[in-house]
């Protein structure tokens, strides 16, 4: 039963993780409406991008510690009642300060999700399959981000922004209540062999993994948080169209991505300790020149082959997220570390839809968006730095 419960769990929380993703999204399609209703300048906009992104960063490691120590299945479902009734109480804001404040408080509602979940599924997941599993797991983010994303805009495009909200809170609330039942606390796991042997929590190995999502999710949250507003001001999109286009082919390419990144990663792991790492890097270097052509081009059909490559591509990076720092921390940390991740990755990431704000107000936002390109070039780099470091360290042991 326990080999087929594991990947039950794997099932159930990809719905949670689905409403975590576009409760959050959401926001970004109705940019445009909100900029009409409360006369709010690009870097106002932006603000509302990286509010979330702050307080989700800031209180990672609180919600990493509390997940280590508490019983993940109460984090996780308690942590999806908190958000989804923030997500509902958006609706009622009346301008920019307070949906400001709700949408720093739903970052705080959602941080908990991650570090428990994935410290959860990874004492289901032994190292032969979290890769695959995590990697399944991730196909979630993606369908909830084109869910947001299209559905925000369709309903705010017909009822207003703010029934947008409405909906995908009561949503998440009668999922949580639905799957109380069936969600099953693991026993802890037991301490597993680490690639960095006995260095610690804090590793230098772990340090370069975390500084590598730093810049992974800067151009994510670029991308997710402008190409609406990018495809609806350049190329006249509506509403609705701007936020399907922006999320369908880059979400439903990371669906493929993922699987395909967490199958290699996984063979990879059993060849060479840095093997998920050397994945990521490959990742996030392949997708480097597409996020140049998304902000270059001028025809939407060429936008639209660039948007899937770098999915495809982002999508075999995020299947290891978790997993390659999991390989070189001890078990008994996970949700520290995902805790620590988390706060990296968004407090550092969190910066990108302002600073695109800026950029864009100086210049033009399809200049901002290429500039990204280098940010996840310096990802890949700290990605081999982090392989190399591996390496060498199981050949000393060895």
């Amino acid at each position: 039963m326990l080999g087929r419960y594991k990947w039950y769990a794997v099932a159930m929380l990809w719905w949670i993780a689905f409403f975590n993703y576009a409760d959050r999204q959401a926001i970004f399609s109705v940019f445009p409406l909100l900029k009409k209703e409360f006369g709010l300048d690009p870097v106002q906009l932006g603000l509302l991008g990286s509010s979330f992104a702050w307080v989700y960063g800031l209180s990672a490691p609180f919600a990493g510690a509390l997940v280590d120590r508490l019983r993940r299945k109460s984090v996780i479902l308690g942590g999806l009642h908190v958000w989804s009734l923030i997500c509902m109480a958006t609706a009622f804001s009346r301008n920019f300060g307070t949906l400001l404040f709700f949408r720093g408080a739903e970052g705080l509602g959602e941080t908990f999700y991650f570090p428990a979940s994935m410290s959860l599924l990874s004492d289901y997941h032994g190292q032969a399959t979290r890769s695959r599993a995590l990697g399944l797991h991730q196909t979630s983010v993606y369908i909830g981000t084109i869910a947001g994303g299209f559905f925000a805009g369709l309903i705010g495009q017909r009822y207003g922004w703010r029934w947008s909200f409405v909906v995908f809170g009561g949503l998440g609330i009668v999922l949580g209540l639905a799957l109380n039942k069936w969600l099953v606390e693991p026993k802890r796991a037991e301490p597993e062999p680490s690639a960095q042997g006995s260095g610690g929590f804090l590793n230098p190995t772990a340090l370069l993994l975390m500084a590598a999502f730093l810049c992974a999710n800067f151009v994510a949250l670029v991308l997710l948080s402008w190409m609406p507003t990018f495809l609806h001001d350049k190329f006249n999109l509506g509403l609705a169209a701007s936020g399907l286009t922006a999320t369908l082919f880059v979400q439903l390419a990371s669906m493929a991505g993922s699987p395909a990144g967490g199958w290699w990663a996984d063979v990879l792991r059993r060849k060479m300790p840095g093997g998920r790492m050397l994945v990521q890097a490959i990742g996030l270097a392949a997708g480097a020149p597409f996020v140049v052509l998304c902000g270059w081009t001028r025809s939407v059909p060429l936008l639209i082959v660039a948007l899937t490559a770098w999915g495809f591509f982002k999508g075999i990076y995020d299947a290891n997220i978790f997993a390659s720092i999991f390989d070189v921390i001890p078990a008994e940390a996970r949700g520290r570390a995902a805790g620590l991740m988390n706060m990296t990755g968004w407090l550092g990431g969190g910066i990108a839809p302002v600073a695109v704000g800026l950029v864009a107000q100086r210049s033009s936002l399809s200049a901002a968006i290429m500039l990204t390109a280098g940010v996840y070039v310096l990802g890949a780099l700290l990605l081999a730095a982090a392989v190399i470091r591996t390496q060498g360290h199981a050949r000393h042991l060895n």
